[in-house]
């Protein structure tokens, strides 16, 4: 079984400090087929300035990778963009004026509100947040699916669709996802339509969750909706947590019906038997 970490962060990433190539050691002592680092590119005005995407230096370390693990590990050079609707002129052209194998878009900030600042979830509990939360995924999907119909596609993967319930057991010691079926179903529809592969994120496993991010119901229900792969990620930041969890979630997938893994190379999708 071929397995791939699509989410994972290097010291790119203005949140982790990690040398590239520990990701690539980790990803090897662990039999994986391969990785692909994508580090942030968040471009809200109170973030940007200590957040640039240095491109050219991902690019040099990606290859310096592939250099050293030859054909043992896939090297992939990926970008998580945070989800911005103000922001798009800039991060439209930036990313298709790029060379990437994948690109994960990913929502932090809901109507003007960050997820990691708690001061943003003044006059909002768990349930509220949730909803506004995850309305600003919908969102997100929407655009996707608009630049579809325009004959553009930028991204290829949903990141953590559900990435508010680690915020709300942080902030309330509570999360409750199940309440919103009705518009988490309308964002794997949209998801579908606009050819855009929902990820199961991992890191939840490993911190204050019970479950991935989406829970092992949504993985099942997408499959129901006629989804037939999705992507794993550990979104590490440290070297240690490259690949953490994956037998469990490639066992969650298959036991959903999901049957296979996408993987993105050059931006074009290969699906792998799980």
């Amino acid at each position: 079984m071929a397995l791939y970490d699509q989410h994972l962060h290097s010291r790119f990433s203005v949140d982790s400090d990690t040398d590239p190539v520990e990701n690539a050691r980790q990803a090897l002592s662990l039999g994986l087929a391969g990785l692909s680092i994508t580090d942030h590119l968040d471009t809200h005005p109170t973030e940007w300035p200590i957040c640039r995407y240095d491109y050219d230096g991902i690019a040099a370390a990606v290859a310096g990778l592939r250099e050293q693990f030859g054909d043992r590990l896939f090297i992939g050079h990926g970008i998580e963009v945070c989800y911005q609707p103000e922001q798009m002129s800039r991060i439209l052209p930036f990313v298709e004026s790029h060379r990437f194998d994948i690109v994960l878009l990913s929502v932090h900030w809901f109507g003007g509100r960050a997820l990691h600042v708690r001061e943003h979830w003044d006059g909002l509990d768990a349930a509220a947040g949730t909803r506004a939360y995850l309305e600003a995924v919908l969102s997100a999907a929407r655009f996707v699916l608009e630049l579809k119909r325009q004959g553009r596609k930028p991204f290829d993967v949903l990141g953590h669709l559900d990435l508010v319930k680690r915020y709300t057991v942080r902030y309330f010691n509570t999360f409750e996802v199940r309440s919103q079926r009705e518009i988490i179903d309308e964002i794997l529809r949209t998801c579908l339509e606009a050819e855009l592969v929902p990820e199961v994120n991992l890191s939840s496993l490993r911190q204050s969750l019970p479950e991935p991010m989406p829970a092992d119901w949504v993985i099942r229900r997408y499959a129901e909706l006629g989804g037939e792969a999705m992507t794993l990620g550990s979104d590490a930041h440290s070297p240690e947590h490259v690949g953490a969890h994956f037998k469990e979630g490639a066992a969650m997938l298959r036991e959903g019906g999901i049957r296979r893994l996408a993987v993105f190379k050059d931006r074009c999708r290969e699906d792998v038997d799980l």
